[in-house]
């Protein structure tokens, strides 16, 4: 199930281009692609006369040209061509799909156009700002179902065990958690005291001893989740103030997007506020995070794989579960209330 009235990343905004990108969200064929002005542009990605893929075809002006029999269709998805009749059928046209550039991403939204909403855009502001270094991810697709990347995001226990080589470190576990849910966002803090810096913070940050560090993972209905993290020497912290100003910040944004019921496409980055403008530690930083993420790619393929061969199979749940737990409960009350609710 897929909650459709709400933003998703559809695309990096270099992705998008005048050649027709061809894309499946939430089970629906999109085809994505670029006016003579640059204007993004979201179809349905299957002409409404024989059926093929409007990705199949070209750009021609402000106009995407099927590539069968070459009708043209507006932004709006609706034809304004037909070779050789000066007719065109009344009912010719394809769905068009909301489309805002923002944060680097272009954000579609699949529900109800006329709910579509662009202050409900998760504010990434850390991917435009002259005070932080951004840091484009990867764009990854995973064979298994976007939850389970929430789960991983928010249940950051699994470093000890996955990560060691980047973000881990084996005493994560040793620290409480702490799970709250404010209106559509689920949040889970966890303060680190007085222990070894995971490589990663030893590299970007030069910690050699120990370090007080902070994990704070806020997950937005349905998937979006930022993650806040940063480290600061041992005895200058007080959890109960929340984020210190000082130290060194990292930002991880992340924005899964379902493909299928079981693939999704990721799409994410990382912003610092140190070591602005150097191209080393903006390397280093990417290197690590690329080989963090893949190494999760191996643990969700392999989840969703053994979920598959026993779907009814229940589950048992531990502490560390609670947050992943709130955000499923989350995600199923908005889902729930969606398909209940009078369209606009």
């Amino acid at each position: 199930m897929f909650l459709k009235n709400c933003w998703y990343v559809a695309a990096w905004d270099h992705e998008v281009t005048r050649e027709p990108l061809a894309r499946t969200l939430l089970c629906e064929p999109v085809v994505l692609f670029r006016g003579e002005e640059g204007k993004a542009v979201a179809l349905e990605d299957r002409c409404c006369h024989r059926a093929l893929p409007l990705s199949m075809g070209k750009v021609v002006g402000d106009y995407l040209q099927c590539g069968y029999h070459g009708l043209e269709f507006d932004a709006a998805g609706n034809c304004v061509h037909v070779p050789g009749q000066a007719h065109v059928p009344p009912d010719a046209a394809v769905r068009s799909y909301p489309l805002v550039e923002r944060w680097k991403w272009v954000w579609i939204w699949m529900g109800d156009p006329a709910l579509a909403d662009e202050a409900l855009i998760p504010n990434y502001w850390w991917f435009d700002h002259p005070q932080w270094e951004v840091v484009k991810g990867k764009y990854l697709r995973i064979d298994c179902n976007y939850e389970l990347i929430t789960d991983n995001l928010l249940d950051l226990s699994h470093l000890s065990y996955v990560h060691l080589q980047t973000l881990g470190t084996t005493d994560i576990t040793e620290f409480p958690i702490r799970t709250e849910r404010e209106k559509n966002m689920i949040r889970m803090t966890r303060w680190i005291i007085d222990r070894p810096a995971p490589p990663m913070f030893q590299k970007l940050g030069n910690f050699a001893g120990t370090v007080d560090r902070w994990q704070i993972v806020e997950t937005f209905s349905p998937c979006h989740t930022q993650i806040m993290a940063g480290a600061i020497a041992t005895g200058t912290i007080d959890p109960e103030q929340g984020e210190p100003a000082e130290g060194m910040h990292i930002r991880s944004l992340n924005a899964p997007t379902p493909e299928t019921e079981n693939s999704t496409f990721y799409f994410f980055g990382h912003a610092r506020d140190f070591a602005l403008g150097d191209e080393q530690v903006s390397a280093d930083l990417f290197k690590m995070v690329s080989q963090t993420f893949d190494e999760d790619v191996v643990i969700l393929e392999a989840q969703q794989k053994m979920l598959d061969r026993d779907p009814e199979r229940e589950l048992i749940d531990i502490n560390v579960d609670a947050p992943g737990l709130a955000a499923r409960q989350m995600l199923r009350h908005d889902i729930e209330a969606e398909q209940g609710a009078p369209k606009a």
